[in-house]
């Protein structure tokens, strides 16, 4: 049996192009005096119905998000800054992830697949260093705007009736292993990042294409 030919490349925003969030958590946790791994704990709890999972839906604006993630802390026996945490979440660009997703976009259809906010609309001024998503992109789903977040398939769907391809025909990057098992069982290809440089030379190679004259560089990220 011929394997599908890939036609589409969807990518994850935060923990993929950027740095993730989590560097940011444990900077807010020490520096609050709090257990290591709180507010990872707090999001995997619960982790379709909680305040964050609510907020990413649309389903809470941000006052409502402070006061139940704020709750959700003390149920745990602390006192948790939403407003802190959530300025922990910005990561920094990783410039090769950025050049992979120019590349692929000038050869394959290309998406972001993104659990967002709906108040981190205001904040797209600030993502001016890796282009607009009308630039980088061929279709953006967002979680705030669609009413569906990761893992549900529903997104993933969504995706691929935009693209007009077939989940087979796609390979998916995410830095989250939950994320990428729905994928995985609708047909994709996918690829975990650990790290940018180890991301983009799976995709290479899932892809069987790569820019005239790459090769794979020295990681600056190891045993992320």
């Amino acid at each position: 049996m011929v394997a599908p030919v890939i036609r589409a490349v969807l990518f994850d925003l935060g923990g993929v192009l950027t740095t993730g969030p989590f560097e940011g958590f444990a900077r807010y946790e020490r520096e609050a005096g709090l257990p290591a791994g709180l507010i990872r704990t707090m999001n995997s709890t619960n982790s379709d119905t909680n305040a964050w999972a609510r907020f990413e839906r649309g389903e809470v604006d941000f006052a409502g998000f402070c006061e139940l993630f704020a709750a959700e802390g003390r149920a745990l026996g602390h006192e948790v800054d939403p407003v802190r945490v959530m300025s922990a979440i910005r990561g920094e660009v990783r410039p090769e992830m950025l050049e992979a997703v120019r590349f692929c976009k000038s050869k394959f259809k290309t998406a972001a697949l993104t659990n967002n906010f709906a108040s981190a609309e205001r904040e797209r001024s600030s993502e001016t260093t890796i282009g607009s998503f009308d630039e980088l992109f061929d279709v953006v789903i967002e979680s705030s705007r669609v009413g569906v977040r990761k893992p549900d398939p529903r997104f993933y769907e969504m995706a691929c009736t935009a693209l007009g391809v077939e989940p087979a025909e796609s390979v998916f990057l995410d830095d989250l292993g939950i994320n990428l098992k729905p994928a995985r069982a609708m047909g994709m290809a996918t690829i975990k990042v650990v790290t940018g440089h180890q991301a983009v030379a799976e995709l290479y190679e899932v892809l069987g294409v790569a820019p005239n004259g790459w090769s794979p560089p020295a990681d600056p990220e190891p045993g992320r």
